[in-house]
């Protein structure tokens, strides 16, 4: 099984590890920095060995990547893993601030249902199963989770069952909520938080979550 090295620091961005498995193009290694599609968060983008992933899956506790064709890797063979950092730190931004939204949102509105969310570089997203149109409380929830974001306060995040590969993250305005994605330091590396609504269709909202750039 693969070790998430993505948890326990999410600011790494080369890792010298070895080539577990071998099937085609598909390989798995003994350790990772490179986090696969999960929760709605996108995979990285970046290198095995120098050869380009074109797929991160996700499956069960372990990881599968799919590299270019005619690869040379092979089982064993020592290799550097390198993500493109700046498409990460987005991702983990962009990520924490749909969390923040999620749990102001459902502590203003418990019956609100989350029905999906999608996190990419450019803004995340979230959907509710609601009636109402949202639009009159964006800006107290904008506001809220800027708040929040100025305050610059640590963010904890670990294992609640690590056997399990089970994680929370945790700040003052929150219990903890469960998560398996890459997560920020502090609150204040948000920057500048814009929520805007849509509507994806009948009795559904959805709030799209974009964060400043240059932090």
């Amino acid at each position: 099984m693969t070790k998430k090295i993505f948890w326990e620091d999410p600011y790494l961005t080369e890792l010298e590890t070895v080539v577990q498995t071998k099937q085609g193009n598909q390989v798995t290694v003994a350790e990772t920095i490179f986090y696969a599609f999960s929760g709605g968060q996108e995979s990285d983008f970046g290198t095995i060995g120098g050869y380009t992933v074109l797929e991160a899956r996700k499956d069960g506790k372990e990881i599968f990547y799919t590299l270019e064709e005619n690869h040379n890797l092979k089982t064993g063979d020592i290799v550097n893993i390198c993500i493109d950092w700046g498409r990460r730190y987005k991702l983990m931004r962009l990520h924490f601030a749909a969390e923040v939204v999620l749990e102001l949102v459902c502590q203003k509105f418990p019956d609100v249902i989350k029905v999906g969310a999608h996190i990419a570089q450019d803004k995340s997203r979230i959907d509710f199963e609601w009636s109402q149109n949202i639009s009159p409380f964006i800006a107290l929830l904008q506001q809220d989770a800027q708040n929040i974001i100025d305050s610059n306060q640590k963010i904890i995040s670990a294992f609640s069952d690590e056997n399990n590969e089970r994680r929370y993250w945790k700040i003052n305005e929150f219990s903890e909520v469960p998560c398996g994605g890459t997560h920020i330091k502090r609150t204040g590396e948000m920057g500048i938080i814009r929520l805007k609504r849509a509507n994806p269709g009948k009795g559904r909202e959805r709030i799209e979550i974009y964060v400043s750039e240059g932090q």
